[in-house]
């Protein structure tokens, strides 16, 4: 995270908490008739704000003409007519449990304690009125566990990797169940991941390298997948061949750019405005795209 966008966000956090009750839970707005409004919560990183975009904003700001998918699925929302309340929870930096917080540290790779993970510092603040919810969880969390494996794994990196992938899926369960506790009636939308093996960020990174992180994204989006027995709606970033084109991402190859997070966008709309969703594939392409 750069010197500015961390305080940015380290503002954005003390406005955060200004809002809050002494319990530390956002006061919640007055409650309306039920299926007369939309509270929609994201949940995620620097995704969440746009960063890449032409107009990403800062953590927790309204920021209504954002160009992140974020921005535009609420302005999507309220095309159905309803009036659309939005609380956006998203952290630049931040990884999904203190598992990756801590793997990154011991890798020499320290988050900064800003950012922290959803589970500590996005899930608690999630509010009781959400009625549609957006999970984009792994991309920090990819990097962390590719380079750990790298610093870390020894003779056994795949296994190391699989042990790390296995850890985060049971964090995730954990997530979507605090989120459940808190907003009991709110449809959960999770997109998986692209194969970031075939980011442009990473194109000139030897084979070996494309294949351990095709490994760690393919598996953090399987446990994403799993979700779909927990009744969440998955949206399939993985098998999207537009997710694989150079034009869709900023110039850090890493982050989308307009036209990436337009397609994030398309994908995730039906899932979180009507409750309609193909299930992720299994078997495509794009999972396989390295030795």
């Amino acid at each position: 995270m750069t010197r500015n966008l961390a305080t940015a966000t380290l503002i954005a956090l003390a406005s955060l908490v200004t809002a809050c009750n002494k319990l530390g839970i956002p006061t919640d707005p007055t409650p309306t008739e039920p299926g007369s409004t939309i509270f929609y919560t994201a949940i995620g990183a620097s995704d969440g704000i746009g960063f890449g975009g032409s107009s990403p904003c800062l953590p927790f700001a309204d920021c209504p003409t954002g160009t992140g998918y974020v921005q535009t699925l609420r302005r999507r929302l309220g095309e159905t007519g309803r009036t659309v309340n939005h609380q956006n929870l998203s952290i630049p930096g931040s990884v999904l449990s203190k598992a990756v917080f801590d793997l990154a540290a011991s890798a020499g790779r320290p988050i900064d304690q800003l950012a922290g993970n959803f589970i500590e510092r996005e899930a608690p603040f999630v509010s009781t009125s959400t009625t549609h919810l957006t999970i984009f969880a792994g991309g920090n969390d990819a990097n962390t566990i590719a380079f750990a494996a790298r610093s870390q794994g020894g003779a056994d990196v795949n296994g190391f990797v699989d042990a790390q992938v296995r850890q985060w899926g049971t964090d995730l369960e954990d997530l979507v169940a605090r989120i459940r506790v808190r907003a009991p009636n709110a449809r959960i939308v999770a997109l998986n991941l692209p194969n970031l093996a075939a980011s442009p960020y990473l194109a000139g990174n030897p084979t070996v390298e494309k294949s351990l992180m095709q490994r760690v994204a393919v598996g953090l989006s399987d446990r994403v997948n799993a979700l779909t027995a927990r009744n969440v709606l998955v949206v399939d970033l993985m098998c999207d061949a537009r997710l694989y084109l150079p034009s869709n991402y900023a110039a850090d190859g890493f982050h989308p750019n307009d036209g990436g997070y337009a397609v994030f966008t398309e994908l995730t709309l039906p899932a979180l405005r009507d409750g309609t969703n193909r299930a992720p594939s299994t078997n495509c392409a794009q999972r396989s795209q390295f030795p």
